[in-house]
């Protein structure tokens, strides 16, 4: 996964106009739909246009139940395009995995102008690429905030559906948690 494929840089022509951006960056489906399914769900259903960048191929039929669109890293984003997401959103696991990611969270972070949400292990491993140790060592922990998601009813139970075609037989809480750094504009 590049440093495009997260949507900061990517072309303004695959954004939807007229509708609040948020994109996702994972390794994969289960990722995404265990850790914030509800949360992207409710998302959507309030007129968000919630795209899903993954770094690995799968089934993406779950992020389809849960109303998400999907994409694959196309090596001719633009990287000089204006920034297209009001809201990023990323799991440990992907920005572990890609040090472009990490600086574009980053950046994002410092500057402020979007939100920031972030979810997965953040106990900090004994790994050379272990997000903890850059998140401190780099400044992602200042103004981030831990913060809980209460699920409505239909995201549990689109939620349910999706772990189920995901192959998984998993209860579905009401609560999902992230660590979130807000920006200055409203975005909830």
């Amino acid at each position: 996964m590049s440093a495009q494929i997260y949507g900061i840089r990517a072309r303004v022509a695959s954004g939807r106009h007229g509708k609040y951006q948020l994109d996702v960056s994972a390794c994969d489906v289960i990722d995404v739909v265990r850790h914030a399914g509800g949360w992207l769900y409710d998302r959507a259903k309030g007129g968000w246009d919630v795209c899903v960048l993954l770094s690995s191929d799968g089934d993406v039929t779950p992020l389809r139940i849960l109303g998400l669109r999907t994409e694959r890293l196309e090596t001719e984003d633009d990287p000089t395009a204006p920034p297209r997401a009001l809201a990023l959103a990323a799991s440990m696991e992907a920005l572990a995995a890609n040090s472009l990611l990490r600086e574009d969270v980053l950046r994002a972070m410092k500057r402020g102008l979007g939100e920031v949400t972030l979810w997965g292990d953040f106990s900090g491993g004994q790994e050379r690429s272990d997000p903890g140790r850059h998140f401190s060592a780099s400044g992602f922990d200042r103004g981030v905030e831990s913060v809980e998601h209460l699920l409505s009813s239909a995201a549990c139970a689109f939620k349910a559906h999706a772990l189920r075609a995901a192959g998984l037989d998993e209860a579905v809480g009401a609560v999902e948690t992230f660590r979130r750094r807000p920006t200055a504009l409203p975005v909830d």
